[in-house]
């Protein structure tokens, strides 16, 4: 078994000489990484063909089972002194399965009390592998959230500060209202960090036993509070304020207690999706002269002509400025003075101007909201607060735009999630789709994939996969399948679109047609809770990007399952096949009924850039050929393996970069 509750907390209290208990990072040599890829490519799976790892997470079931009845007939006075008991347990004798079953017990009485909800024996296997160390996968609606509860508090009985980080404010929330009741039985305090907390706020939720935050949020409190350390994160430097009459140097100015015990909720969004982008905290550097230089800049990029001047690669993301383009613009800056006498500093404005024009598109990677840019998350849907891009071009997008500048950033501190969250003492993690990016999770994380067993058999079925010529065509052939399901059969229709431009289009046809819906992307992410809410009621359809995709539950009407429960639509598929998985799962979950539909068209982003040989083939060919599911099969693994593949190859290079500045850093003497 891995290191135990009372190894965790030694662990703790070595680096406690440090001003911020964490994992030191050791970056790893030419044969760790060889070692890594025959470990997760050829040992790793073949143990798993021989020997199935869910069966070892089995092992904890009859131990909580034994105590079972003693503490059905317990009262609520003899189950707080059980937890009193436990806690003196677990921190002397450390995470034993015997101890954790009666914990697991104790908490799946107490759950039924508290809240109504009784673990499942499999939510006790994803619970003992969470803490253990693992990454679990349990499918969707098989009630993560009430999983995380038995690990979160174990540990948190054990003495061992706990994070558990999920997606989004509003799951962050959620979950920590949700599950309170559990906790604070057990005398346990539990905190929640939002978006809009103050220093002082956030400082409180973090010194509760058990920590509710989202991944955005603790990457930028960690930064903050490397920041607010300086170099007085080593225990000399420690000492040496002490000397001086200081309380553990910066250690005063920090929010967070340490990174400890992490359980990740969604791991594989923000271990692999959002981990193409570095977390970068900059201050602001003003600049009087930047409007009117972006201005000209964007002036010139429309006057540039593509395929002479420049070139676009859209599945790069990247704008390459060629020689033709460099001369026009050398000969024009002749008569310039200022930034433009600069050879590099012209080219880089212009390249940055062509990117806000051709690569960033309004109403899909961001919104004009309040007279400001917002940056769109396009792995969730929502609006990224307080989030800029970086290096002017966010400044260039608003100059695009028309609306006032924002002051330029400085960059203050950055750090890749890869390298964060290695950095805990403990990690874990759970999802419903990890299993495909179970091998690169393990070289990063060494985080084991273990996958749990259905509570219930699932009654999802899917319906034969369909491609349009155009996204008119599709558009009107999803409005015709929710209007067949919502109005005909009265069940309820869930339609996932990528953007909320895409959303607004299929809004403003179903609107044509007579359909009542709701609407549910960026710009109405207020209404999120009550949109949720009422998505499983008879007939109701709701339009969604990727904010209804993952961990929300939508509670179906009592009618509604007779009539064959609630009907997803995927109106295009998502870089990743895991995404396209996480939708579907909103649909027959804990053994309801429920169906799927994918409606997609060859104009879709995706199969234009990552699949254009392929699509150009289909469009060619007959209605017979694009009615063939294994045609569309073939184009769907094509353009999303070419995506997958791109976005592995930017982690990595984004994990190397980030290794590279940490040494330039520190032997500047800086922390990060």
């Amino acid at each position: 078994m891995r290191a135990s509750a009372a190894v965790l907390r030694a662990d703790t209290e070595l680096s406690a000489a440090r001003a911020y208990p964490e994992r030191v990072e050791h970056e790893p040599k030419w044969h760790d990484h060889v070692a890594d890829w025959l470990t997760c490519r050829v040992f790793r799976p073949v143990a798993h063909r021989l020997r199935d790892p869910s069966k070892q997470l089995a092992r904890i079931v009859p131990h909580a089972a034994m105590h079972e009845h003693a503490l059905r007939d317990a009262t609520d006075a003899r189950l707080r002194e059980l937890g009193l008991e436990l806690k003196r347990r677990l921190r002397r004798q450390g995470f034993r399965p015997e101890i954790v079953g009666q914990t697991f017990a104790l908490l799946r009485e107490v759950a039924g009390r508290t809240l109504g909800q009784r673990h499942f024996d499999v939510q006790l296997m994803g619970g003992w592998g969470l803490l253990q160390g693992r990454l679990v996968e349990m499918e969707t609606g098989e009630g993560k959230t009430l999983t995380a509860t038995l690990p979160a508090a174990t540990a948190a009985l054990a003495g061992v500060p706990v994070h558990v980080i999920t997606v989004n404010d509003y799951l962050a929330s959620r979950d920590a209202q949700a599950m309170a009741p559990v906790y604070e039985f057990l005398g346990l305090s539990v905190g929640v960090v939002t978006q809009d907390m103050k220093p002082d706020e956030r400082r409180a939720a973090y010194a509760c036993d058990i920590a509710y935050c989202t991944n955005k949020d603790l990457a930028f409190d960690y930064l903050r509070d490397r920041v607010a350390l300086g170099t007085s994160g080593s225990a000399a430097h420690i000492a040496l304020e002490r000397l001086r009459g200081g309380s553990r140097g910066g250690a005063n100015r920090v929010v967070l207690r340490g990174l400890h015990f992490g359980i990740v909720d969604e791991v594989d969004s923000v271990f692999i999706d959002e981990a193409r982008t570095p977390l970068i905290l900059s201050a602001s550097r003003g600049d009087d002269s930047e409007a009117q230089t972006c201005g000209e800049a964007l002036q010139i990029a429309r006057t540039l002509v593509a395929g002479e001047h420049y070139a676009v690669d859209r599945r790069e993301r990247i704008v390459d400025l060629k020689d033709a383009g460099k001369a026009w613009l050398s000969d024009w800056a002749e008569a310039q003075h200022g930034v433009w006498t600069s050879k590099r500093t012209r080219e880089d404005l212009v390249r940055q101007a062509l990117s806000a024009i051709h690569l960033f598109t309004l109403d899909q990677h961001y919104v004009v909201a309040e007279g400001k840019v917002q940056i769109v998350d396009e792995f969730t849907g929502r609006i990224m607060a307080d989030r800029s891009w970086e290096r002017g071009l966010h400044q260039m997008i608003e100059a695009k735009e028309g609306v006032e500048l924002t002051a330029r950033r400085e960059t203050l501190a950055r750090i890749t999630y890869q390298r964060l969250f290695r950095r805990y003492l403990r990690l874990s993690g759970m999802t419903g789709t990890a299993m495909e990016v179970a091998p690169e999770i393990w070289s990063i994380f060494r985080l084991d994939a273990v996958k749990v067993p259905l509570n219930r058999p699932s009654r999802r079925s899917f319906a034969r996969g369909r491609v349009f010529l155009t996204a008119a065509e599709k558009w009107e052939a999803v409005a015709a399948e929710a209007e067949r399901c919502a109005r005909d059969q009265g069940r309820p229709v869930l339609i996932g679109t990528r953007s909320v431009q895409a959303s607004e289009q299929l809004s403003a046809v179903l609107s044509r047609r007579g359909l009542e819906h709701a609407l549910l992307n960026a710009k109405q992410d207020r209404e999120e809770a009550d949109v949720v809410a009422s998505a499983g009621s008879s007939g109701r359809i709701t339009v969604a990007t990727n904010m209804a995709g993952r961990g929300t539950d939508i509670r179906l009407a009592s009618e509604v399952a007779a009539r064959g429960g609630l009907h997803v639509i995927l109106t295009e598929c998502h870089e990743s096949a895991r995404i396209d998985r996480q939708l579907y799962g909103r649909c027959a979950r804990q053994g309801d009924p429920g169906s799927c539909a994918m409606l997609v068209s060859l104009e879709d982003e995706l199969f234009r850039t990552y699949a254009p040989g392929f699509t150009r083939l289909m469009r060619n060919s007959g209605a017979a050929v694009r009615s063939s599911a294994w045609f569309l099969r073939l184009l769907q693994a094509s353009a999303q393996g070419a995506a997958e593949r791109r976005n592995a190859r930017v982690r990595n290079d984004n994990l190397k970069l980030d290794r590279r500045l940490e040494k330039t850093l520190g032997f500047a003497g800086r922390s990060e």
